[in-house]
């Protein structure tokens, strides 16, 4: 799917920093929205070609990173906006939701930053930057929860229009996605009489589950993700152990399901990923505890242990084992 780099949101304990003027506290998340709008329409002009080809959003290797493809055919460009418009719309009522909960709490925080990226979805998600300490740990939850539950109302949204505009086929849709446990409920409440596998997922829908799978990857309870600080919110020592925990998780899923959780358990060891103190005054409030069972149910309706199939460790090794053996021969 997208990057590995969706560390979407880290929300660090920075020193007090002056504010930034207008036009950079404007005009940086300005141009790399448009900028992010290009790239993403880029990539979704792809997953409409294959849409009203009767092809899956991910077929074969021609449609990972279709740029030159996109540059012969530029004059269908607006046909990508589906795609763009969905996905930049979950990721953008994330860091809303991240960004308005600074807000109350009087936290400093730029508005959020898209990142554009050469990646299947065009983006490498989105940031806030914090100009200003998180003051408690009750702060930090929320502040952290906000985020994945306003992406995730927007998903749960698309998902049902992207399911409406989908299509069904006479045989299995060969594509290399795999849906999560939301995707797969709003089939069975939407279209209980068609096979899911029979789906050929419209544009929205696709970007939806890219969405989808950003929110989960951001509530892994580690390091300095959103899931990371909820834990940390709660316990320190429980962000500890489930931080530890969370990378071995990540390591034997890549090598069983998809490798990208291996380079996600490496990002977690970077010591960028510390979590870094928060105080200790203010105790939750039962509805501020609430936010993690919220959390962790998105989780689960959000993830997919392989979001792609083929691409797990024990699979590629001998593929590029092959190929060097023929290369040299």
């Amino acid at each position: 799917m997208t990057s590995p780099s969706l560390l979407s949101h880290p929300v660090p304990q920075a020193p007090i920093a002056q504010p930034p003027s207008a036009l950079k506290r404007v005009g940086v998340p300005l141009l790399l929205f448009l900028v992010t709008v290009i790239s993403t329409t880029a990539v979704g002009m792809r997953y409409m070609h294959n849409f009203q080809m009767g092809r899956g959003p991910l077929t074969d290797d021609a449609d990972i990173l279709p740029y030159g493809w996109v540059w012969r055919n530029l004059g269908d460009f607006a046909q990508g906006l589906p795609f763009s418009m969905t996905l930049i719309a979950i990721l953008l009522a994330h860091e809303f939701g991240h960004y308005l909960a600074c807000k109350a709490f009087r936290v400093r925080s730029t508005l959020p930053l898209m990142l554009p990226a050469p990646s299947l979805s065009g983006t490498f998600g989105a940031i806030i930057r914090l100009h200003s300490r998180v003051p408690s740990r009750s702060a930090l939850i929320v502040i952290a929860a906000m985020g994945p539950i306003a992406g995730f109302v927007v998903a749960t949204g698309a998902v049902v229009v992207g399911l409406r505009h989908s299509v069904y086929l006479a045989a299995p849709v060969l594509h290399r996605i795999q849906p999560p446990m939301l995707l797969a409920a709003a089939h069975g409440l939407l279209h209980a009489s068609q096979p899911l596998a029979f789906i050929l997922p419209h544009p929205i829908l696709t970007a939806a589950w890219m969405g989808l799978l950003i929110t989960a990857l951001n509530l892994i309870p580690a390091g300095q993700l959103d899931g990371g600080h909820i834990a940390y919110a709660l316990s320190p020592g429980l962000h500890r152990v489930l931080s530890r925990v969370s990378v071995a998780v990540l390591v034997l899923a890549g090598v069983f399901f998809w490798v990208g959780w291996i380079l996600w358990g490496l990002v977690l060891l970077m010591a960028g990923m510390t979590h870094p103190k928060v105080s200790r005054e203010l105790p939750l409030r039962r509805w501020q505890k609430a936010l993690a069972p919220v959390c962790v149910a998105i989780l689960l309706l959000a993830a997919t242990y392989q979001p792609f199939t083929g691409y797990d460790l024990l699979t590629i090794l001998p593929k590029l084992a092959h190929r060097y053996h023929w290369a040299k021969h």
